[in-house]
This record gives C-alpha cells, structure tokens and sequence, in this order.
C-alpha cells in the first residue's frame, strides 16, 4: 500500500511581475480547510491594497480535497493554474495564495494563467519538500520485564514514540507507518501478556 506523500515545510515565497502587475505567490504547509481558510483571510488584510487573493489547495495523503479559487479574475485564470502547479509537485497538505496588484494594463486570459501559474511555481520551487507517511496511533501495555522485548521492535520498525508512562504496568504510544502496521502489530502481540490498542 502507498502510504508515503509529500508536502512543504513551513513558507516559501515567488514573485512574478507583468506589465505593472505584481503576483506574489506564498506556499503555506496546511493540514486542514479551516487552516487554509484563515491564512487566506489574514493575507487579505495583510495585502489589503491589493486587488485579487487567488488560491489553491490540495489536502490528505490520498489528495481526495482540493479547491481552487479566482477570486473575481476570469473563471479558470487563477485557481485553477495554481491548483495545476501544486498537482505537478506532487505535494499535498499544501495551500498557495497569490496576491495581485492590479498594474493599470489587462492581462487578458492567458496572460493571467501564464501569472499565477508562473508565480506559484516558483513559491513551491523553492519551498522545502519532505516525505511523510501515513500512521496509525497505537497504545501497548506490558510488565516492565518486557520492557527489551518492545524496544527492539521500536527499533526495527523506526517507530515514533508518544506519550509514555511507567507505573506497575508501562504504557507507551507509537506511531506506526500503515504498512508497517500488520507487521507491527504482530511482532508486539507475540510479546508476553502485552495489550494492544489502537487509538
């Protein structure tokens, strides 16, 4: 199962000017439509002179939500080159807003696509990648002699480690690759009198 997918890391910034017009693209790491959302309204303020806040975003490993928005340019002259640029990355949990200073001359239609898709290229050409997988959250409880037994197959598998307690019992939190998780699973249930829990 591919459970691996890319997305930036924090902002990064393009530029991209015609004809008097000035496009800034900014490429933002998002995890959610309200994050995404509230970055859009709070550049509308920010550029407030400004004339247009097209955007795109892609969300989720599996890429299923998306948006593109013009924003009051022609229909599919904005939103949609952005959204364009974001597919051809490949990257997801990704929002790109360009804003527009209006320069006195129009663009017309392919001028304008030519703009925001040049300009949200570059924010994401220069953004910083990174791989990231899909996980499951995992709880284990187990008897503290048990205690090698469990850190060897965190060791292993690589698994990030949560919250932990140690008290009679140990219980401690793992985030577990999706297709590690049935030979995880496995391997942690063939420790003695462990409990596992998915969370």
């Amino acid at each position: 199962m591919e459970d691996a997918y890319l997305t930036i890391k924090g902002t990064s910034e393009g530029l991209y000017k015609e004809k008097g017009s000035k496009f800034i693209a900014l490429a933002h790491h998002v995890t959610t439509e309200e994050e995404a959302k509230a970055i859009v309204k709070g550049y509308r303020k920010e550029y407030y002179d400004a004339r247009h806040w097209c955007y795109a975003y892609i969300l989720g490993a599996d890429k299923a939500k998306y948006r593109a928005n013009d924003d009051g340019e022609p229909s599919g002259s904005a939103g949609l080159p952005i959204l364009g640029q974001l597919r051809s990355s490949n990257v997801t949990d990704t929002l790109v807003v360009v804003i527009r200073y209006f320069g006195g001359t129009k663009l017309g239609v392919p001028g304008l696509i030519h703009a925001y898709k040049t300009s949200a290229a570059e924010a994401l050409e220069l953004a910083d990648i990174e791989e990231k997988f899909v996980q499951r959250k995992i709880k284990i409880t187990f008897a503290y002699p048990e205690m090698n037994d469990v850190m060897k197959v965190a060791k292993q598998y690589e698994l990030d480690f949560g919250q932990q307690s140690f008290d009679e019992l140990c219980h401690i939190e793992f985030l577990v690759r999706e297709s590690l998780f049935p030979q995880v699973k496995e391997k942690l249930e063939d420790v003695n009198e462990l409990i596992f829990s998915e969370l």
